[in-house]
C-alpha cells in the first residue's frame, strides 16, 4: 500500500470515530433531557402526558432508535433506572 492510500483510511478511520463520538454526546443529551423531565413532572403530569401523541422529535429519536439497536441500548441503559423509579412512585407500575 501506498503512504496515500494508509493516510485516507486514518483520516477516514478519524472521521467515523468523530461521528461515533459526537453521536454519543447527541445520545447523552436526549437522555438527560428524558431524565429532567420525568424528575420534574408530577406524577399528575405524567398521567396526563400518557395518552398524549408523541412530538415530531419524539418520533424522530424513536425511529433512530429502532434502527440502532446500540444506540438504543445505551439510550435505555442510561434512562431506564430514573424513570422506572419515578414510574413506580407514581404508581403507574405495580
Amino acid at each position: 500500500m501506498s503512504k496515500r492510500t494508509v493516510r485516507y483510511a486514518v483520516l477516514a478511520m478519524l472521521l467515523i470515530a468523530a461521528g461515533v463520538a459526537a453521536q454519543g454526546r447527541i445520545l447523552d443529551m436526549v437522555a438527560q433531557k428524558v431524565i429532567g423531565k420525568y424528575q420534574s413532572a408530577s406524577c399528575e403530569q405524567l398521567w396526563q402526558q400518557k395518552g398524549e401523541p408523541k412530538s415530531e422529535e419524539e418520533q424522530r429519536v424513536i425511529q433512530f432508535m429502532r434502527n440502532d439497536p446500540q444506540a438504543r441500548t445505551a439510550f435505555i441503559n442510561q434512562v431506564a433506572a430514573p424513570i422506572v423509579n419515578k414510574m413506580f412512585e407514581c404508581g403507574m407500575i405495580p
